[in-house]
């Protein structure tokens, strides 16, 4: 099989089919790949008590073995001193801060500011005091000097390198101070400046001597060391990887960024020198021996690695096992620290931030005796620690070596020691093998390393994948797994190596990878096969076979060490380029003592340079970036890259071309690269101008619409929960203010968005003139001046606690970095949003909502997140939108982009660079010191500036340069030249992290550029946070004519301020932070974007540059072609057809052969711009036409509508300007209605026609191979980058969980994450409350979708609502107008009526209400002219709706439930002393007449009510309730009580009435139904209820007004007789009670304009007044006890606008009455009604004599409340037989007596009477629309339906009719008729021929005899069929009605 071992099998077909057998059952199909990032494995630890306590000596003695490497770092002294230093020495300066103020920091010179350096003190005549030796020291950053100091030689070595004493003694020769006890202290004070640890050994280099003339001068090198007699045991001191050490870099989330070390405060790291030999970072080939030793770190003290990818040795994530407890040390493993600095606490174990050795701080030392012959002993900081599992793993090879061989001179053999095995780093190994090896830790001990430790990197990545033992019971349940299933060492080995064996040249192995196939083989074969140890060697050689070579196994007997030493000796002896090196090598030791262990060393140079690489995080590497262009390590790439690719020197060609021309320059626009002209001429050019300009305008789409108001519910859920955390009843106005991350743009893009939507003015914080300036006031940045607008901020939301604001953190993925661990990195300021958003005044301000915006939310969705899952809104996908329009553009993403592939394009939008690629990879091999990301960078900006030249002056360049770069180019500098483009491009983005990168790139093709005389032609701009756009003159000046001439001060703030503009962007800073770029943005190139980027949101907020809205077509069409290809035109001809079509039917170019032919970039597979020949351009100037390589093509439609511009990308994609810019006028005028487009508005520009509408196609996107083989995952091998760990600052939970799908989205993803990421220990969310907080939400949304336009909108839908709490709907209906409503009736007092008026008015029989506009009219002889238009509505079958209009609410209003205030609190709402137990129930019986029977009612009274009641003496027995006298003066006194009948509006009915009635004291009382009693109870606890018996549980309104009235009449009874005790006249006794329904909002007061001089003309003006005020001036009527009923009328707003008519009326009274219970003993309520009860009582009263007054100047306004009140009950079968019946229609409510029809659940009469309302056509044919003819109706009044009148007539003696002589009745409606009505009556009617009877009884019986009775069968005729029934059940007493012809 290609493998050594192969020979040792028998057949190679039992071999094939073991190793398929073996696949089969482990292999699984897919993986869940990712790297995860640094951990240190040296973790240290806290140890209790005092070093010299505790110590764990191991004796390591290797007799014999003589070091043979000469310059081995370690000498013994050294040793000992690490370990024997006192414990009281001061902290380390090198990781302290900077030096005191007012001290002299300067290289060269001490802190009181004296020169030290050699040159300048070698003439001085200094004079060493007796005992000291001047000494030469070296400091890293001032290399070329040497500093002079006086040290005392007992502390210096012998020439024979012996007898120095430990310590350090020495004075300054400078300033002369003197007694420096610590060399730490002294080189602080000499300024060394170190960045390793301060020794003696290391930094005094020299002794001094005077030379013959005097002077000092460098002497011998100061012996530190012996090599004859030092022994290989002294060097025991080596650091130990630890599998307790912290995690650092991605695993620990980037730990650099958390260091209080003074490097982190600078971009670059120190200059170090080359002889550094603890250095652990980089190693120069003739550098020390470097030891790497395990580090402590202060508590709170967070250190950081300021160095290249090195060796970062690391433990598991956060050094804790699975189940959260730190890994057992046995007691030979215990890291000890000593007490004066201790370490962390085992607690945060893993979360030290300790990341390379070069930070870490040995323990100190103590004096101890020393002889050279005596045994070294291990000191306490390198004790072995437990055996480590792998976390991740990296694409890679294995060497498979026989039998470990002799040693090699230089390194040595490692032998068996169990207590801690060595392996040396061999010297120059980076050098000799070009490769830094990567020591994956798989199960085991690895060794201790010493020597050339800089040139290995030992990592954690598959680390995790090894312990499943750790899991907890929970976490394998919720995987379905069991204990049982836990793999066996022996399988991990064999899946590791069939993973490794599979994965390709270019792939790493990624650790979300390795663990789902890890969990796939748990699934399908629990346990794995058993594989004895002498199996294994012979199975692993196996697996490896497949591998072709790239893994091999190396089995060792021994330890791992012998193995790893074996590997690097052949690494190093090997020719560092041959072909036959393994990718990788598992190491596999098979020991008997401690079972079997393993590693995997990564050889290839790909795979190890990118695990490294992904080992820092963005922070370290951008650091390392930085660091080796400050020492020049770039030298030798940048020579190579001063050439060009044909050998030539660049410069020198530049230059010459640049002479060549003379000052003449390329033509900018209109014209062709050949065209030239001078460079003033140039510089004057301005387009031509356009014919429409640009508008701002702002338009919110329905999906921003949608997503606002889901915030909005959300905030309403909030304030609904119960949990009183929002209360938004208080609140009457909204302010906000929008935190963004510290980007110049972005601050500016944001700030334009809120001054285009106008929000400012629509929330009424500024007024239309201020807002303009003041909206970057409402952005803030998070910088150094946050705090201060902060201060301010949280002073406002202080001072005004009636407004809510929203402190809206966009972009709040940027820096979740906890204040604790927040520092300066990398030039920025970190964890101040934690300072700003987690600060406990936002955190306990109630008027305060928190929305977190975010493209990537996965970080703050940890098991920690501060928000609520149910607090989270989520961008609705464009398959949830549902359908479309074509001319709607839909959201184009990164999920888009990968899916992008299957389109079977031969030009796909989402690219690979092969080209470029492999020449990165050919430069990668050469320099393997450098970061890749440099030499990305060097090669990217060779490739664009030799495209520059190829297109210019050197056509020969074109070979060497990738189609990708070429066509890009060529497209960025021939499109403004193409006919009809006003000088318009594209812009083309790259993306630099580094600023130096970036600086250094904007530098070199600005210098080209300007060479080759483009500087006319593209801008070339530096994309910074820090910094605001730069552009030149010429470039602004032509943006401001295609602005429309924009005034002479403008300049671009934004990027899609340069819309139209060619240019080149290069991008810089750490992260993308939602900057917003045109629609002329046409390629992104994220070719730097490489395997460093290997978290979720690192690689998706890259892509997410590119995202924006596209044409639908372009998703739905992708393989069709609309046009033929045109080959036959020549280059720049312009083609016809389809842009997208045609760009995505080319064919791809993979070589640079095809770019030969011509200047056409078509044949290079990234098509160039085309145009509409000229016969096809529109004539309007301003036409738009697609161009082939641009983003905009064109699709037949009707002229688009009219659209406005959006906030994020909703609309910078749109097409216009950037297509062909050539011919989209980029601006538009709001004001025609023909600048119109079809896409999503933008920021920036809209493209004016009328024409058809615009496609609009993705962008282009170019990345490199890494970044690309993650996101095409889903096609090919790999994972995707969802499976990705989400967020550097996040750890997975557990070491395997399921996979996330990519179906996941929304909530199902952030339950996901919620369940198994964790925060790190620097994030903000690590140590933050228990539980989430109750006022902060989050949005999250993809890159560019328009989260700011959904978010400013949320705000604007926020106060509107808000606005609407304090508003209500309140019906507004025109009453029914009388006919002599313009006639005013003088009256001498028009306050109070006047009794004998009031008595010869008529009382209006026909009720003039609107609510009955759809009810039976009452017949009178003058009916009103307008009922025609009544009858018509009624004959259109659906109700007309009432309508309503929206109030504000006064301050007399009454509330709902939902009110709170301080003034009512204790009205509606129980004290916290107060229990409901408190109020006391009374049973109240009395013997209703009517009824004929005793009636129990119960009151439940407050006891704080109870003074309204009389009791008996008992105090038990409810006696009465108490009524005022008729003579009482009191002003605040009301004398009536108040019932408000109310059912099922507990919450919204209006029962708080403390403002209406001007908080005095009343007596309200509620009546509810007995089921409802708890409701109403728990809701108005402070109230008083009358509770109805429970027979009138089903029952309607008009029960509760008969109760209410019998109740009050029976009291008054009950009064009188008290107080005629007490000697007062019955008659003195109050006979009146309201009654107020439960939707009274408002009552109003009208009062004439001018004093009412003219009342007929002006009008009059209305004014809110309170209840107390309309109720008081009712009681003050004179003769008041002479009304029956008083009342007012219903407002309308026509009211205001009407002269006021009669100011009393004797008519109908409704929904508020005071009613006189004494006159009115004899007329009843219906109890038996539903509806229309008042109209029944009214005519009653009327009929009797009685005096209904209404005073007009009173108006009611009442509120509409759809839920609850006295409506349908709904109507359902009895038996619930079938569940999905149709809905019963009224005609089914009544059936024949005895029929078969189904059984109704409602009560007779409710069925009775919705039958008759819409069944009487068919009762009463002849009185449909015959007003002239009504029906007759005896004793009461029934809704027959609006299109019959009814005449009312009373048959009691003495009662007052209407005179009905003359009139002929159509019908005759006889409804429970008493003993009253007899026949006598009914024979003084006259009726129509076939007029109709109806008859309704109780029952049959009843029915008969009343026929008898009233003898109708003499003028009647009756049918048997004529009998019916309500579809009642009999036990439901159903009613009977017979009907009858007129004979």
């Amino acid at each position: 099989m290609g493998n050594s071992y192969a020979g040792q099998l028998k057949s190679a077909r039992f071999e094939e089919a073991l190793h398929n057998s073996i696949e089969a059952s482990l292999r699984s199909s897919s993986g869940d790949p990712q790297p995860i990032f640094t951990q240190l494995y040296l973790e240290p630890e806290q140890y209790p008590g005092n070093v010299d306590d505790v110590k764990t000596k191991v004796g390591l003695s290797l007799p014999g073995q003589e070091l043979l490497n000469g310059h081995s770092s370690g000498s013994l002294d050294e040793l000992e001193e690490e370990d024997d230093s006192d414990t009281s020495s001061p902290p380390l300066p090198y990781l302290q801060g900077p030096a005191p103020d007012g001290c002299c920091t300067t290289d060269g010179f001490c802190q009181a500011g004296k020169d030290l350096r050699l040159v300048s003190m070698a003439t001085e005549s200094l004079e060493a005091p007796a005992g000291f030796e001047l000494v030469g020291a070296k400091s890293p950053s001032v290399p070329e000097h040497i500093l002079v100091c006086a040290v005392d030689r007992r502390f210096l070595p012998d020439e024979n390198g012996k007898n120095a004493l430990l310590g350090f003694s020495g004075n300054c020769v400078g300033c002369g101070e003197k007694g420096f006890r610590y060399f730490t202290e002294f080189s602080n004070h000499i300024n060394l400046k170190l960045a390793t640890q301060p020794k003696k050994q290391k930094h005094l280099k020299y002794h001094l001597l005077r030379n013959s003339q005097g002077a000092l001068c460098k002497g011998p090198l100061i012996c530190w060391k012996d090599c004859k007699t030092r022994q290989f045991s002294s060097t025991a001191l080596t650091s130990k990887p630890s599998s307790s050490s912290s995690l650092s870099s991605k695993e620990n989330g980037g730990t650099n960024r958390h260091s209080s070390s003074p490097f982190s405060l600078s971009d670059s790291p120190p200059m170090r020198t080359p002889t550094s030999s603890t250095s652990v970072f980089f190693s120069d080939p003739n550098r020390d021996c470097s030891f790497l030793k395990p580090m402590a770190s202060t508590p709170g003290t967070k250190t950081l690695p300021i160095v290249p990818t090195a060796l970062r040795v690391n433990g598991p994530p956060n050094g804790l096992g699975v189940d959260g407890r730190p890994p057992l040390l046995s007691p030979s493993q215990v890291t000890l620290g000593p007490q004066g600095q201790s370490y962390r606490p085992p607690s945060d174990l893993g979360d030290s931030p300790v990341s390379s050795a070069m930070t870490s701080a040995p323990p100190k030392k103590r004096h101890r005796g020393w002889h050279a012959s005596s045994l070294v002993p291990v000191p306490p900081t390198v004790v072995p620690v437990p055996a480590i599992r792998p976390i991740g793993c990296a694409p890679g090879s294995l060497m498979a070596m026989a039998s470990p061989q002799q040693p090699v001179p230089g390194v040595i053999q490692p032998h068996p020691i169990a207590a801690g095995e060595t392996v040396i780093v061999p010297d120059n190994l980076l050098n000799t093998a070009a490769v830094r090896p990567v020591i994956l830790i798989g199960h085991g001990t690895l060794p201790y390393f010493y020597g050339n430790v800089g040139d290995i990197v030992v990592s954690p990545l598959l680390v995790s994948c090894y312990k499943s033992s750790l899991l907890t019971e929970k976490s394998l349940s919720s995987l379905g797994l069991s204990s049982s299933q836990l793999l066996s060492v022996e399988t991990m080995i064999l899946l590791t190596l069939q993973y490794l064996a599979r994965l390709g040249s270019e792939q790493i192995p990624l650790r979300e990878e390795f663990e789902q196939i890890v969990l796939k083989a748990m699934l399908c074969c629990p346990g794995g096969p058993s594989i004895s140890p002498a199996q294994l060697p012979w199975l692993a050689r196996l697996e490896a076979s497949v591998s072709g070579g790239s893994v091999q196994v190396l089995v060792t007997q021994n330890s791992l060490g012998e193995g790893i030493s074996e590997s690097l000796r052949s690494l190093c002896e090997g020719l560092p380029h041959q072909q036959c090196r393994p990718t990788y090598v598992v190491i596999i030791c098979a020991s008997k003592m401690s079972g079997n262990e393993f590693c995997v060393l990564v050889l290839g140079k790909y795979q190890a340079r990118a695990l490294a690489e992904g080992m820092l995080t963005t922070n370290e590497f951008l650091k390392e970036i930085s660091y080796e262009l400050i020492t020049g390590k770039v030298g030798i790439l940048s020579s190579h890259f001063k050439t060009t690719s044909l050998g030539d020197n660049l410069d020198k060609q530049l230059v010459r071309y640049q002479r060549r021309r003379k000052g003449q320059v390329i033509q900018p626009f209109q014209g062709d690269v050949t065209d030239h002209i001078h460079s003033q001429e140039a510089a004057s050019m301005v387009p031509p101008s356009e014919s429409e300009l640009l508008g701002e305008v702002f338009q919110i789409y329905p999906p921003q619409l949608g997503v606002a108001r889901s915030l909005l519910s959300q905030v309403c859920s909030i304030a609904d929960s119960g949990s009183h955390s929002l209360d938004l009843g208080r609140f009457c106005k909204v302010d906000f203010l929008v935190l963004v991350p510290p980007s110049q743009v972005l601050v500016h893009q944001t700030a334009q968005r809120i001054r285009q939507s106008g929000v400012l003015v629509d929330l009424g914080v500024e007024d239309v003139a201020s807002a303009h300036q003041r909206s970057d006031r409402y952005v803030v940045r998070l910088d150094g001046d946050v705090h201060a607008k902060m201060e301010a901020f949280m002073r406002k939301v202080k001072q005004n606690p009636y407004t809510l604001f929203v402190l809206i953190h966009d972009n709040s993925h940027v820096d979740l970095t906890s204040a604790l661990s927040g520092s300066v990195c990398h030039g920025e300021l970190q964890g101040l949003a934690d300072r700003v958003v987690n600060c406990q005044e936002v955190l306990e301000a109630v008027n305060l909502l928190v929305l977190q915006v975010s493209c990537f939310p996965y970080t703050q969705q940890t098991c920690q997140s501060r928000i609520s899952v149910h607090n989270e809104v989520h961008w609705p996908s464009n398959e949830s939108l549902g359908e479309f329009s074509p001319k709607d553009l839909l959201y184009f993403g990164q999920r888009d982009y990968s899916s992008s592939l299957q389109w079977g394009v031969a030009s796909p939008i989402l690219r690979c660079d092969d080209a470029f690629e492999k020449m990165v990879n050919t430069l990668l091999e050469r320099h393997p010191h450098l970061h890749s990301m440099v030499i990305r960078s060097y090669l990217l900006i060779q490739q664009y500036t030799e495209a520059m030249m190829a297109l210019t002056s050197s056509p020969s360049l074109r070979d060497h340069i990738t189609p990708e770069t070429l066509a890009m180019v060529e497209d960025l500098i021939s499109a403004p030249g193409r006919e009809g483009s006003r000088g318009r491009g594209h812009m083309l983005l790259v993306r630099v992290p580094s600023l130096q990168l970036a600086m250094l790139a904007r530098e070199r093709l600005e210098d080209v550029r300007d060479k080759l005389g483009l500087q006319f032609c593209f801008a070339v701009l530096l994309g910074s946070p820090a910094a605001s756009l730069s552009l030149s003159r010429h470039f602004v000046n032509r943006l401001r004519v295609w602005r429309g001439g924009a005034s002479e001060d403008w300049a671009p703030h934004t990027y899609e301020d340069l819309e139209g503009l060619p240019c080149i962007v290069i991008l810089t800073g750490k992260d993308p932070l939602g900057e917003t770029f045109p629609r002329s943005l046409k390629y992104c190139d994220l070719r730097l974007i490489d395997s460093s980027y290997l978290t979720r949101t690192a690689l998706e907020q890259e892509v997410g540059l590119a995202c924006s809205y596209v044409s639908p077509g372009v998703l739905q069409e992708p393989r069709r072609a609309t046009a033929p290809r045109r080959r036959d035109k020549p280059a720049g001809v312009p083609h016809d057809g389809d842009e997208l079509h045609m760009e995505l039917e080319r064919p791809q170019s993979n070589g640079s052969a095809a770019t030969r032919a011509s200047g056409s970039l078509a044949e290079n597979g990234v098509s160039s711009s085309d145009v509409l020949d000229s016969s096809q351009k529109p004539s309007t100037s301003s036409s738009c036409l697609p161009e082939a390589g641009d983003v905009v093509t064109r699709d037949g439609g009707t002229s688009p509508h009219r659209v406005k511009q959006e906030c994020d990308s909703l609309g910078s994609q749109l097409p216009a300007a950037n297509a062909p810019p050539s011919l989209c006028s980029s601006t538009s005028s709001s004001s025609s209605p023909s600048s119109s487009s079809t896409q999503r508005p933008s920021q920036s520009t809209q493209c004016g026609r009328a024409g058809k509408p615009l496609r609009v196609s993705p962008r282009t996107v170019i990345l490199s191979r890494a970044a690309y083989g993650l996101l095409a995952g889903e096609l090919g091998s790999q994972l995707s980058s969802y499976s990705l760990l989400p967020h550097a600052d996040v750890a997975w939970s557990s070491p395997l969980r399921p996979q996330l799908l990519p179906s996941h989205q929304g909530a199902e993803q952030s339950l996901f994450y919620r369940q198994w990421t964790t925060a790190r220990h620097h994030h903000a969310d690590y140590e933050g409350p228990p539980g989430p907080h109750p006022r902060r939400l989050l949005l999250s949304g993809p890159p560019q979708v328009g989260k700011t336009g959904a978010y400013l909108q949320f705000l604007r839908i926020l106060f509107r609502m808000l606005i609407r709490l304090l508003e209500v709907d309140v019906y507004d209906e025109k009453e029914v107008e009388e006919e002599d409503a313009c006639e005013a009736h003088p009256s001498a007092n028009t306050q109070w009526p006047d009794i004998e008026e009031i008595r010869n008015m008529p009382f209006e029989l026909f009720s003039r209400d609107p609510k009955f506009r759809r009810a039976s009219p009452v017949y009178t002889d003058n009916m009103p002219k307008n009922m025609k238009e009544v009858k018509q509505e009624a004959e259109s079958q659906t109700p007309a709706k009432r309508e309503t209009v929206s109030i504000c609410l006064s301050m007399f209003a009454a509330h709902n439930a939902f009110h709170h205030c301080e003034q009512c609190h204790h009205y509606c709402e129980a004290s916290p002393a107060t229990q409901l137990s408190e109020c006391t129930f009374h049973a109240f019986t009395f013997c209703s007449s009517m009824l004929g029977e005793e009636v129990q009612l119960h009151f439940i009274i407050p006891k704080a009510k109870e003074q309204h009641f009389v009791f008996s003496r008992q105090g038990s027995h409810l006696e009465s309730m108490r009524l005022p006298l008729v003579s009482a003066k009191d002003p605040d006194l009301l004398k009536s009580p108040i019932f408000t009948p109310t059912t099922g509006r507990q919450e919204h009915g209006l029962l708080n009435i403390y403002h209406a009635m001007e908080g005095a004291a009343h007596l309200h009382i509620l009546v509810v139904k007995q089921y409802e009693m708890p409701h109403y109870r728990k809701y108005w606890p402070n109230h008083i209820l009358l509770v109805l018996p429970a027979m009138f549980n089903s029952a309607g309104v008009g029960a509760a007004r008969f109760m209410i009235k019998e109740l009050s009449y029976h009291n008054l009874e009950l009064e009188r007789n008290r107080q005629e005790e007490a000697g007062v006249k019955r008659q003195d006794v109050w006979p009146f009670i309201v009654m107020v329904d439960d939707s009274c909002v408002l009552w109003n007061a009208q009062q004439p304009r001018d004093g009412g001089s003219d009342a007929t003309e002006g009008g009059s003006s209305l004014t809110n007044v309170s209840l107390k005020t309309v109720l008081q001036h009712m009681e003050a009527t004179p003769k008041i006890s002479l009304y029956a009923v008083c009342g007012t009328r219903k407002w309308s707003s026509r009211l205001a606008r009407q002269p006021t008519a009669r100011p009393f009326s004797r008519c109908h009274l409704h929904d508020f009455v005071m009613l006189n219970v004494d006159l009115t003993q004899n007329v009843q309520y219906d109890l038996n009604r539903y509806s229309c009860e008042e109209v029944d009582f009214n005519l009653r009263a009327n009929t009797s004599g009685l005096l209904l007054c209404r005073f007009n100047h009173f108006s009611l306004m009442k509120k509409h409340i759809p839920v609850g009140g006295h409506k349908d009950f709904p109507v359902k079968p009895k038996l619930m037989g079938l569940e999905n019946l149709a809905p019963i229609s009224p005609s089914q409510y009544v059936c024949a007596p005895d029929s078969e029809q189904t059984v109704l659940a409602a009560p007779a009469q409710f069925l009775l009477e919705r039958f008759l309302q819409s069944c009487s056509h068919r009762l009463f044919p002849k009185a449909v629309n015959s007003s002239s003819h009504p029906v007759l109706s005896i004793d009461s009044y029934l809704n027959i339906g609006p299109e019959v009148s009814l005449c009312y007539v009373s048959s009691r003696p003495h009662s007052i009719n209407m005179d009905h002589q003359g009139v002929v009745f159509s019908g005759l409606l006889l409804y429970l008729c008493d003993s009253f009505v007899v026949s006598g009556l009914l024979k003084k009617f006259r009726f129509l021929k076939g007029a109709t009877l109806c008859v309704i009884c109780q029952d049959r019986s009843s029915l008969r005899q009343t026929i008898v009775r009233l003898e109708l069968e003499d003028e009647w005729q009756f049918r048997l069929r004529d009998e019916f029934q309500t579809a009642n059940c009999s036990e439901d007493r159903p009613l009977y009605f017979l009907t009858g012809r007129h004979v």
